[in-house]
């Protein structure tokens, strides 16, 4: 298996030397990973959204390895905006006292992704920070085009409040998280959130997309070549948001940009994660910066050697997988910290 070769064989097998930018240089399986992808012509929704998405779903169950064992895992419906609202709910160990819950928003653009492809990152969360998760299905662009996501987004984390103690987790408990696209909307949600005065109780942000309208040089860095390329971010955006008239107008709007949002101030405690190429890295840090300069507890981690997407590549990637299991032990130490503050 590849993962298992000495790591001056994966660069030279790359065709490249070690790919060094920004004073970071790329883990060498996922420079491997990184040569081969480049070898394709199709981008994330290429050459239609229904073959992104089933290759999406092909990829992250190939990547995942071996299957992290929770206590439980069982699908379940709850009313949506616009119908019923798929979910899925990871149950951690028994422990003396009820667990948190972690609403779960996934990543894949708002266009691509589900309940299956997110299955392993949500069973690595449940596993190793021992909260409940309750992983999200919302609706999807093009098909349901901006705000619906967030539509749905906002009925799950209401809908688990009302019933986390059916679930067996601590009602006073309940946090929202995701990554990419789900970042984004758990940032969305949490500001929303706490504008009514009943702000989730922390949010985990993974390499969130929070800031349309500004360029940075992360942008220009990672932006072609890597696991998430700035055609594949306009091609989600076009999707999820229109016409480019109505995408650049968007863009200004704090639920599309939460970094554009005039007041950050009362958000919950955050758990901000970035990958070193990731061409959202500078975006997600600055909202990490914006947050604590409002006043809001925030844990900012940055996986240097990473790019984006990593967290579907623990069965193949050692860095990876321990940048996961440290995702996990971050989450629950904020969790506990935040519930010794409240």
């Amino acid at each position: 298996m590849a993962a298992r070769l000495p790591d001056a064989l994966k660069v030279r097998l790359s065709g490249e030397p070690p790919v060094v930018l920004d004073g970071q240089q790329l883990d060498p399986q996922l420079q491997l990973l990184r040569a081969i992808r480049r070898k394709k012509r199709y981008g994330l929704v290429e050459p239609t959204v229904a073959a992104g998405r089933a290759r999406y779903r092909r990829e992250t169950r190939d990547f995942r390895g071996r299957v992290t064992p929770v206590v439980g895992v069982r699908d379940i419906e709850a009313p949506g905006p616009a119908g019923p609202l798929r979910m899925r709910h990871y149950v951690p160990a028994a422990a003396a006292l009820p667990q948190p819950l972690t609403v779960y928003l996934h990543g894949g653009g708002f266009v691509i992704g589900d309940l299956d492809t997110h299955d392993e990152p949500c069973r690595i969360l449940c596993r190793h920070a021992g909260v409940h998760v309750l992983s999200v299905e919302y609706r999807l662009a093009p098909e349901h085009p901006f705000p619906a996501a967030i539509e749905d987004a906002q009925a799950a984390l209401a809908w688990a409040r009302a019933h986390a103690v059916e679930l067996g987790a601590d009602p006073r408990r309940v946090a929202v998280g995701g990554d990419s696209a789900g970042a984004n909307l758990g940032a969305v949600v949490s500001q929303l959130a706490a504008r009514e005065g009943a702000p989730p109780f922390a949010q985990l942000l993974v390499y969130p997309p929070t800031d349309g309208a500004t360029k940075r040089p992360s942008h220009a860095l990672f932006g072609e070549g890597f696991f998430l390329t700035s055609r594949d971010r306009a091609a989600f955006s076009a999707a999820y948001l229109g016409s480019e008239e109505a995408a650049l107008a968007a863009r200004e709007d704090a639920c599309v940009s939460p970094l554009r949002a005039p007041d950050l101030s009362g958000l919950p405690p955050a758990l901000v994660v970035t990958a070193g190429f990731d061409l959202l890295r500078d975006e997600g840090e600055a909202y990490a910066q914006a947050l604590a300069g409002a006043g809001t507890t925030v844990r900012a981690r940055r996986f240097a050697e990473l790019g984006h997407g990593f967290i579907h590549l623990t069965g193949v990637c050692p860095a990876a997988r321990q940048a996961m299991l440290e995702i996990a032990r971050e989450w629950r130490a904020l969790l506990d910290a935040a519930g010794v503050q409240a």
